[in-house]
Formats: structure tokens, sequence, C-alpha cells
């Protein structure tokens, strides 16, 4: 089959239709301000709601073509449980070459002809080829354990990913970005702003392997605007928060959700720069946000995250053989030999609380448990978690640790669908489109043939 073009994916995570366009409005984002004019606009809806609307569902559908109901896949890290390919697989399959760099919870099968960064999530995904662990390594721990002052890297660490990346697409002003960072940093303020310059070396990672590939289909995904969202919406509109910041928080973070915006405007530049004249470049967010006042009335939503999840799952008397591995947040999953030791196991976990209230929730999957730490209000200094099956006790803090930030976004259904095709022409559509229609577009575009899984009509 001869497929048509090439088409990347820009997955930029969360973002929200209505401070893209206040913050274009106020001349903050010129290259998404450019993608706009040259693009076929559409609103993307989701279709659910609560907990059903979290992203590691819905790329599945935007990947997939399915809706939940469909697809199945309700949890981080069930990306292997999925029984049908995603577009990644489909293009692969008619003889097309593809470059899957870091998109959240998605299918693949390997080998393929190309390229896959799996998301720094999934624990149990390794990349294809090989080469590309080092720098997964690196992006897992900075991800899944930035919060957690007891979790440190060494020096060897950063010297192999530095020779990594400086043979596999470190750019110069990645470089000097890195350096200017660091010094910002000195005064022991704004290191936050790192994330910024984890999306820029993965733009560097894909530029490579973009050129070393020429890809039919490529995806690059980025989690910072979600991420700043979630943890400073409250600094961005205080005035719709009963619980205000301080005057040294706001200070440093007030612009910190527009700054998150203003480096997702230079990735969208540099993929500008990238595309070729037969390169489509769709811009998609999935679902966006909006401000989250639930918890106000207990201080805000909190969340709590082992220090060391061995030590947790030990004091929980959990003994037999297992795996475990970090997830997101507060969240990790723990996989056993067998049910019956789940079972028992997630008995235990949810034996744990403190002051009499359930401390951790444990969602089992056959000999798989999903858990995390239930708790969302302020957990007293002196507070002990104890174990009511056993009578086991212990300061609650030295078994977890608060995150640094009350979290301030929650999602919403509504996402960005920007296509812009070779010809640039530029159209606004009114109304919605289905998420469900995104895969069958894509494969469209490719001149890929559509299975008949994929039941929504492609747009354009």
């Amino acid at each position: 089959m001869s497929l048509n073009g090439s088409v990347i994916l820009i997955e930029l995570n969360e973002l929200t239709p209505a401070l893209i366009s206040r913050f274009m409005q106020a001349g903050a984002l010129p290259n998404f301000q450019r993608f706009f004019r040259e693009s076929q606009v559409f609103t993307t809806d989701a279709g659910e709601a609560g907990l059903r609307l979290n992203p590691w569902i819905q790329w599945v559908t935007v990947h997939t073509g399915l809706p939940l109901d469909e697809h199945g896949v309700m949890l981080l890290g069930e990306r292997p449980k999925l029984p049908t390919c995603g577009v990644v697989d489909r293009v692969a399959e008619a003889g097309g070459r593809v470059w899957m760099c870091g998109s959240m919870n998605i299918p693949f099968q390997t080998p393929l002809p190309g390229a896959v960064l799996p998301d720094p999530w999934s624990a149990d995904s390794a990349p294809f080829p090989g080469e590309l662990d080092t720098y997964l390594r690196m992006v897992r721990h900075h991800v899944q354990e930035h919060t957690n002052p007891d979790s440190r890297l060494g020096a060897g660490d950063y010297a192999r990913f530095g020779a990594f990346m400086a043979t596999h697409g470190l750019s110069p002003s990645t470089v000097w970005a890195a350096a200017r960072q660091l010094a910002r940093e000195r005064g022991g303020r704004y290191g936050w702003k790192r994330i910024s310059i984890l999306d820029r070396l993965q733009f560097d990672l894909f530029r490579h392997y973009h050129r070393k590939i020429r890809p039919h289909l490529s995806t690059f995904f980025t989690n910072s605007v979600a991420h700043m969202q979630h943890t400073r919406w409250r600094n961005l509109e205080p005035e719709r928060f009963d619980v205000k910041p301080s005057a040294s928080e706001q200070a440093e973070f007030h612009d910190a959700v527009e700054f998150a915006y203003r480096e997702n405007d230079a990735t969208i530049g540099r993929f500008l720069d990238l595309a070729g004249e037969d390169t489509t470049l769709v811009f998609l967010t999935a679902l966006s946000q909006q401000p989250d006042v639930r918890y106000e009335e207990i201080g805000g939503k909190r969340f709590y995250r082992p220090r060391d999840f061995q030590r947790l799952v030990a004091f929980a008397g959990i003994t037999g053989p297992h795996e475990c591995a970090p997830v997101m947040s507060e969240e990790f999953w723990l996989r056993f030999e067998d049910e019956p030791a789940a079972q028992r196991a997630a008995q235990r976990l949810e034996a744990l609380q403190v002051g009499g209230k359930r401390a951790f929730r444990a969602e089992r999957r056959e000999r798989e448990i999903y858990t995390g730490c239930d708790l969302s209000g302020e957990v007293e200094p002196d507070a002990m978690l104890v174990s009511a099956e056993s009578g086991a006790a212990a300061p609650f803090y030295e078994l977890l640790y608060q995150a640094e930030t009350l979290k301030s976004g929650v999602h919403h259904p509504d996402g960005l669908l920007w296509i812009r095709r070779p010809d640039r022409r530029h159209t606004v559509h009114a109304g919605k489109v289905p998420l469900t229609a995104v895969a069958p577009s894509v494969l469209r575009m490719l001149g890929v043939e559509i299975p008949s899984s994929m039941k929504e009509a492609p747009l354009l």
C-alpha cells in the first residue's frame, strides 16, 4: 500500500480552550496563533465524566477510535491488556514507518518499522529499540519521583543520560536553556521550571528519530501544562478559591500556568519548523481542565505518596512475592503470583487507617492491585497509620509524605483539535465532535484502511 504524506500528532495533554484563547489574545502564544490560522479547528467532546474522564482513558480512545465501554482500559498502566490495535499498529501493518514518542497508555506491538518510547508512567513497558531505555529511565525517575525528597539520582546516572543525549539529538539551545535554569535555581526558587527542560529534551529526541526514521505517522506527548494546571490554577486565578496562596507563593507562581503555555508555544514553533510541505500537523489535547473548588471546605485537596513503596507494603503485612510499580501522584500497582495473594493484599491495604478512617483504596484486577492513599484532607503532624487487621502502628509521615501543592485543576471533557493540512486552509467548525473520530481521521489522511471497529466517520 502507498501511504499519503506524513502525519505528526502533537499531543499536548489537557490544554484548556478558554486559557489558550486568553493567552493568544494577549499575544503570548504567537506560534499557536499561526497554527490556528492555518488549520481546520474542532472542539472535541470526550463524552465522559468523573473517573471515566482521566487522560489515560481518553488517549486510548484517541488512538483506537473506541470509547471506554469498548476498549476497557480504565487505569494507567493497563495498556498491555488492550485487545485491539491503535493507529500506530494500523499504519505499521499497512507498510508505514512509525515513531511514537511518549504517548500516554497507548498500545503497540513490537517489533515494528520505527521506534516507540512508552510513557513514563507505564512501568512494565519497554522501549523499542532498546537503546531508548537510557532516556526512559531518567524521565521515569523525574516524572514519578519529582515530589519525593527521599529519592535522588547519582552523578553516574546523569553522566550516562548526557552521553546518550549527546548522540541522540541534543541541541545547543537545550544545553543553554538547561544552564540558565540551573543558574536561576541558585536562590532556592524556580525549580518547578525544570519541566520546560524535559519538554525540550523530548523534542530533541523526537527530531533525532524523526529525521532518522522519516515516519509516515509520529506522535509527541507532553504533560507539562496538565501538571501545572492541576497544581497551580489557584495561583492563576486566586479569586476563584477560598484557600488563597500566600504572598511569597503567589510572587513565585502567579504566572506558572502561563509559563507552561508559553513553553508549549515554543514546542509548536519547533514543529512548524520541522514539518515538510506534505506533512499534516495535528494538535490535540484529548480533554482539558477547569478550576477545582470542591475541596475548599477542607482546606484544598492534598495527596500523600509513600516515601518507599516496599516499606509501606511491608508495614501493611504484605509479605508474599510481588512486584511494585509506581504510577502517578499517590498511585501504584502491586502484582502477585495468584489471585488469592492479591485478594489478601487488598484486604490488608484497605485495613490501614488514620484516625479511624480508611487510608488506602485498593482496586483488584485478578492478581493485580491498583492502589494509593485515599486521604484528601490535611493529616496532622502527629498522626499514626494503624492497621485495623494486625494492630501495627507507625507515624504517618515516616511512611508517607504530602506533595508540595494543593490540587486546584480538575478535568473537563472539551478538547482542542487543530488539523494543519498541507493546503493550510482555515475553518472553525461549529459544535463538537466525538473523540472517537480522531483515529479514523488520521488513518484517512494517510490512506490507510479504516477497520470496522472504528465506527465514527472521519472528519474532513
